[in-house]
């Protein structure tokens, strides 16, 4: 987060890269909140002027998921009907309380996949915001419009949710750094829900030092620098198998470059053979978490105006219906069996490694369909899924752009061990950017 300026003029920079006619700030930032903004810039730099500070985000620029209540505002998380049908909330979302106490500027919401419920970041209703790294491609998503945000500098830091690799995702495609933090840590009260079980919400922004001190205020814990940590020495895991297949060249190539780099620093790398990953496939069978529970959430919304939901979208949520509760039920005592095995499974590593996504960023052409969009989000959720599935957390790196197009590295943590793998992901981003 730059500092060397004051908040509002800043704040005025991100404000004219949105307003930019000719960038995508109509596309990623849904609600701009020009004025508010401006009064909470002025008043973060009053305090600065007498000495008084609220801690590290005060005066840092800061979107919001279009997914979190603000008061006073209908949250439609990305679609039309709930903006014309939907009631306004009441009170802010606890993570927003939180940031804005902690003195945030909070200037946008952020546009996403109808629902959340998507890995490519299309939105048929407020337009697609295009990739920072080539127009034509798909930004990620869900949190489309908060990885483009940021990668775009409209804003430092961008608060969005993940429940199969919504942060990840678009940080990994838009060449930022995204974290997943553990469940637990952070409330999704007030965020439009997709999974009971799988929802978290984490930030996103240029630096591992501005996800950490974002997650910490959100999770409501006293800010912390990032102890160095010395990576000669280090126990990552290489996960082989599922995360590897599939991979496009850019990312295959840019991976192994990572690993070589880990490997000269000193980390010791070990492949790591996972029998758990075919245990989730077959847990998943059926459909999975996410499908039943937004069917449940939106199946009234689906009768009465299915029509007008993104048809990508409504074709995943109807196939919830398909699950029987005893199939839930035994899915979810599964999970916990496997959840348990696969936290024993790490406790050797200090990390485990694997591409973020398996591809690059797609172009908007190549998803244009059911037939072909389908497929595309199928490889860019299947590692990120990995990590909510079995309940850690994670961080995606951003790695080299050899042909122009970013990839991400991530590094995925214990359940609750999230200090710790941040610490370690800003020796690894320091690393990649030598």
């Amino acid at each position: 987060m730059t500092t060397q300026h004051s908040s509002r003029d800043r704040l005025e920079q991100a404000l004219e890269r949105i307003a930019d006619p000719a960038g995508e700030g109509a596309r990623a930032c849904l609600t701009v909140y020009a004025e508010a903004a401006r009064a909470a810039a002025d008043a973060a730099d009053a305090r600065k002027r007498d000495g008084i500070t609220l801690g590290p985000l005060d005066g840092a620029i800061v979107s919001l998921k279009d997914l979190f209540d603000v008061a006073g505002e209908v949250t439609r998380a990305g679609s039309k009907v709930v903006a014309e049908e939907g009631v306004p909330a009441v009170a802010d979302a606890p993570v927003v309380r939180r940031l804005r106490a902690a003195g945030a500027v909070i200037v946008a919401k952020t546009n996403m996949t109808e629902f959340a419920f998507s890995g490519i970041g299309i939105n048929p209703h407020y337009g697609t915001p295009g990739n920072p790294a080539d127009r034509a491609r798909v930004p990620g998503g869900s949190s489309s419009g908060a990885a483009v945000a940021v990668a775009d500098h409209m804003c430092e830091i961008s608060i969005g949710s993940d429940t199969g690799g919504s942060a990840r995702i678009p940080a990994a495609l838009c060449g930022i750094v995204g974290f997943k933090p553990s469940k637990r840590r952070i409330p999704t009260d007030g965020a439009f829900p997709l999974s009971y079980t799988l929802d978290s919400v984490g930030p996103m922004a240029r630096s591992v030092a501005d996800c950490a001190r974002a997650d910490a205020v959100m999770a409501g814990e006293p800010p912390a620098e990032l102890a160095p940590v010395g990576l000669a020495g280090l126990r990552f895991g290489v996960a082989q198998g599922l995360p590897l297949k599939d991979l496009d060249a850019t990312v295959s190539e840019n991976f192994a470059a990572a690993l070589d780099g880990l490997g000269t620093a000193g980390v010791r790398l070990s492949k790591e053979e996972l029998s758990l990953f075919e245990d989730l496939v077959q847990a998943n069978a059926k459909g999975g978490f996410s499908p039943p529970e937004a069917y449940a959430i939106h199946r009234e919304r689906l009768k009465r105006r299915g029509g007008d939901v993104d048809q990508n979208v409504r074709a995943r949520i109807e196939r919830g219906r398909e699950m029987s509760a005893s199939d839930y039920v035994e899915l979810m005592q599964t999970r916990a069996r496997l959840v348990r095995a696969f936290d024993a499974r790490l406790a050797d590593l200090d990390a485990l490694v694997m591409p973020t996504t398996p591809i690059v960023a797609p172009r908007m052409t190549e998803v244009a369909t059911p037939e072909t969009f389908m497929p595309k989000n199928f490889l860019l959720l299947r590692n990120t899924a990995i990590v909510n599935f079995f309940d850690l957390c994670a961080i995606s790196l951003p790695l080299w752009r050899r042909d122009g197009l970013p990839t991400g590295l991530m590094l995925v943590g214990r359940n609750g061990h999230d200090h710790r793998l941040l610490r370690i992901a800003a020796a690894v981003e320091k690393l990649l950017s030598a």
